[in-house]
């Protein structure tokens, strides 16, 4: 009857197993970290580190589960990146995506947005660089495709040697950027990892095989050994020389230091700045003649998104349209503020960047060499082409003349762009706003205020210095070095213009900050009536800008003997006397927004670097336990599936036939190899042979008992009468199922309750879905409740 059953049944061809490759992708894992971590010597802080362990982690699982369900391997790359796609969308997509995970258009906008404040910060800051969103953003799509590509060569092409080239990318950042390079500690562990996983490479390769079978030649282990360590020291010697011998790119702003291309751009904000202004010797800069009646500032760019430790300009995509022929008239300034346009013929000396110094506002700019173009927001023109390494140029620029009058009165609303000009971190010290409504009591209006906040850090409780910030800790301009420099009263013009900035911020007052040029020096050379002024690097400057409706953004001089007061700032005999009474709060008007009317003296707050990572750290842990719910349901289902039968049993509305069906079920949830062409009794001899069940004559015994109700249930002509209601079935079930599981590995029993893989259904299993095809039952045989005589 067996012998009749098994030919009547058509031999099914099945697949070969799917080779065991988690070993490599694990390393995979561990070697990419361990270069990622060469990055600790230019980025702050270690919070980003742990957000690429997630994206590494769960592009690489995903494509090992991928390539485990038997997809194509030219699909495999593909799959795996549409993974990165939908994780990028969870953590950067702000919401965009449908169900939190699929990309939409909006998504889309929020990824560029995130990639041009990533470079505009990288291009702004020192090292080691704050991480913030658009930083981290750029982290993870980098780590998430070189993941991809070391996958696909050394599990997918099985070129396990080239995979350490991808990782030479984060090695090398450091080299370029710090004379160091990357840390020893980084490159030894890189080196290891990348020993071990050719080791392992070597490991999970298929013996060679040939007609004769396995061919095993003498001291294969060894030769493989010995190229493994090979390999591994040419990558070390690789490493060491592409970290650490690579130059530096970039020039010196001023004249002198070296800049990278990564990490600032000629002159980096804040710390850099008051590193020129230390150097011992001045450098050139660069001359002017003017027609200007004050001689001007000259701005490179302005500041007005504060976060963590430094200021940052705000980022906007360059437009190829703003050429510097003709430059919009700057946004606020209305026709009823004075003016005066002047030119200015300004001559590169020593500047090295690609950021013009102008008068501000300029107008138009002519005799350049390359593309340059302007940006309203930021009041910055840049070149993408160019540099301003011997350039000559004329600015034609406005002088404006503001009144008093005209400022006091500049009380009506903020336009929507001004709102990221009142942002203030959320951890900002309370000492800045303190000292803010102390020294501003009794100012009626938000000039006024802004005139005390000048008078008070220009006062003589205030000292200039460029080392104290330095040699006490305090250097830069984020929140809480500003906090400090407020109790030591100490420090240069980022301090002041910082402290300025940061306290107009906590009365309602829209601020940025601007570095540039001080007027510089005049010389005797007379050019067609216009004296010749020199500006040299110790003339760095930075200095706050104030928006007042109706007249747009206003510089203010707090800095002590530095620059000049300009004449709308010059203090008067008021109430105001700049300097703490211990009054109570001033009345200053507050000001609203035009679209929505919100109220901006209530003060904003923005994520810091820390923030933005919690909250990112956060919705991966949301999402992870979201993963695991969906990891238990399989496990869920597959108890109830059994209780149920169980139930069933019990209650006597089941035969034999059910009792089996949940006995090759558990078989192949713990490992038990089960074809759709085995038999029940060839099962059965295959269970014998486990330890546990065959050895123990009880198990025995009941494993018999259930094979002979089967088969009378399955191939005899009128089931037996009490097939439906035999209460051993239950009892020898129980017996056997036990001792399936007592003789499985801790490996086999935790995947059985976490990947059951008798729920795979026959048509995943045609897919290649369903795991290894060659080990899992198609359908063995179908529950049925008892059809009678």
């Amino acid at each position: 009857m067996t012998g009749t059953s098994r030919a009547a049944r058509p031999a099914r061809r099945t697949r070969p197993p799917v080779p065991v490759r988690w070993p490599l992708s694990l390393m995979l894992l561990v070697l990419l970290l361990a270069g990622c971590s060469a990055l600790g010597s230019v980025l702050a802080g270690s919070a980003w580190w742990w957000v690429l362990l997630i994206v590494a982690t769960v592009v690489l699982a995903s494509a090992a589960g991928i390539r485990r369900a038997r997809a194509p391997a030219a699909l495999v790359p593909v799959l795996t990146m549409g993974v990165l796609v939908l994780l990028l969308t969870l953590l950067f997509g702000s919401g965009t995506g449908l169900l939190w995970l699929l990309p939409t258009g909006d998504t889309l906008t929020v990824f560029a947005d995130q990639a041009e404040a990533g470079i505009v910060s990288i291009q702004t800051q020192d090292t080691p660089a704050e991480v913030f969103d658009g930083i981290l953003f750029l982290l993870a799509v980098g780590v998430g495709v070189l993941a991809i590509l070391m996958d696909t060569l050394a599990i997918g092409l099985r070129w396990p040697a080239l995979a350490g080239i991808p990782v030479l990318v984060p090695i090398a950042v450091p080299g370029v950027v710090e004379p160091d390079g990357a840390g020893w500690t980084a490159l030894v562990a890189t080196a290891v990892a990348y020993l071990v996983l050719l080791r392992v490479e070597v490991h999970l390769r298929p013996p060679a095989v040939d007609t004769a079978g396995p061919v095993a030649p003498v001291g294969s282990d060894g030769v493989a050994l010995r190229g493994t360590v090979a390999i591994a020291a040419l990558g070390i010697v690789a490493a060491l020389v592409v970290s650490s011998s690579v130059p530096q790119y970039g020039g010196a702003a001023s004249g002198g230091r070296s800049s990278s291309a990564l990490f600032g751009s000629g002159i980096t904000p804040m710390i850099d700045l008051g590193d020129d202004l230390r150097r011992p010797q001045a450098g050139p800069a660069l001359h002017y003649r003017t027609s200007a009646e004050e001689q001007p500032y000259f701005a490179l760019l302005t500041l007005d998104d504060i976060r963590g430790a430094t200021w940052l300009p705000r980022a906007v995509e360059p437009d190829p349209e703003n050429t510097v022929t003709d430059i919009e008239i700057p946004p606020g300034l209305t026709q009823e503020v004075a003016r005066t346009t002047v030119t200015t013929v300004v001559g590169i000396d020593g500047v090295a960047t690609d950021l013009l110094p102008v008068p501000v506002p300029a107008t138009s700019v002519a005799g350049l060499t390359g593309d340059w173009f302007w940006n309203n927001n930021t009041r910055s023109i840049s070149s993408a082409d160019s540099t301003t390494v011997g350039q000559r140029y004329s600015v034609t620029s406005l002088e404006l003349q503001p009144t008093r009058e005209q400022l006091r009165q500049a009380d009506g609303r903020y336009p929507i762009g001004i709102e990221p000009s009142l942002v203030l971190p959320a951890d900002t010290p309370a000492v800045i706003g303190e000292t803010a409504r102390t020294v501003t009591a009794g100012a009626t209006s938000n000039y006024d205020a802004a005139v005390a906040l000048q008078d008070y850090l220009r006062g003589s409780d205030f000292t200039y210095d460029t080392e104290a910030p330095v040699d006490e800790g305090y250097d830069g301009g984020g929140a809480d070095v500003i906090g400090t420099f407020l109790e030591a009263k100490r420090g240069y013009c980022v301090h002041f213009a910082s402290a300025m900035a940061m306290m107009s911020r906590s009365l309602g007052i829209p601020s940025r900050i601007t570095l540039g040029y001080l007027p510089g020096t005049r010389t005797s050379t007379v050019i067609d009536g216009l004296n010749r002024y020199n500006v040299d690097s110790h003339d760095l400057h930075a200095w706050p800008e104030l928006y007042f409706t109706g007249v747009g953004w206003v510089p203010f001089e707090p800095t002590p003997g530095r620059g000049s007061i300009p004449d709308y700032a010059q203090p008067e005999n008021s109430a105001v006397s700049g300097q703490p009474t211990g009054a109570a709060a001033p009345q200053v008007a507050p000001q609203q927004n035009d679209a929505d009317g919100l109220q901006t003296d209530s003060l904003s707050t923005d994520t810091t670097t820390d923030d933005g990572v919690g909250e990112i750290l956060l919705r991966i842990g949301l999402v992870a336990v979201g993963l695991l719910i969906l990891l238990l349901v399989p496990g869920v289902w597959r108890r109830w599936r059994a209780r149920r039968r169980r139930l069933r049993l019990a209650d006597g509305r089941a035969d034999a036939a059910v009792a089996w069906q949940e006995l090759t079920d558990t078989a192949v949830d713990h490992g038990v190899g089960v074809s759709d062409t085995l038999t029940a009794r060839e099962l059965s001899e295959g269970l014998l042979a486990r330890r546990g069940v065959g050895d123990t004559p009880e198990v025995t015994a009941a494993l018999d008992r259930l094979l002979v109700a089967t088969e009378r249930t399955r191939y005899a002509r009128r089931p037996a009468p009490a097939a439906a209601g035999d209460p051993r079935l239950l009892p020898d079930l129980d017996t056997v199922t036990r001792a399936v599981r007592g003789g499985s590995s801790r490996l086999d029993r935790l995947r059985a309750v976490l990947v059951p893989a008798s729920l795979s259904s026959p048509v995943l299993r045609r897919m290649g879905l369903a795991g290894d095809t060659a080990d899992v039952r198609e359908g063995a045989a179908d529950e049925r409740t008892p059809t009678g005589a």
